[in-house]
């Protein structure tokens, strides 16, 4: 199996508060919420509820892609 092309999303399972889910994300977005959770020593459901529980209306993958933008841009500063 080869892997998507750089920038194409792909999707992901998730479980929230028991449910399964599933968020479509590039590798590279993806790649970084995972490090992100290995970081914060949390799985990656756990942060995947956090992020959730604090994202409004928005939708979860690009909740997602902020939190980790976010952290990012955190660490420029």
């Amino acid at each position: 199996m080869t892997s998507p092309p750089a920038g194409r999303p792909v999707k992901h399972s998730l479980t929230l508060r028991g449910h399964r889910t599933s968020v479509s994300l590039e590798r590279e977005f993806w790649d970084a919420f995972r490090a992100l959770a290995l970081e914060r020593g949390v799985a990656l459901n756990a942060l995947a509820a956090e992020i959730d529980a604090s994202r409004g209306d928005v939708g979860l993958a690009s909740a997602i892609r902020v939190a980790v933008l976010t952290d990012l841009q955190s660490r420029l500063d």
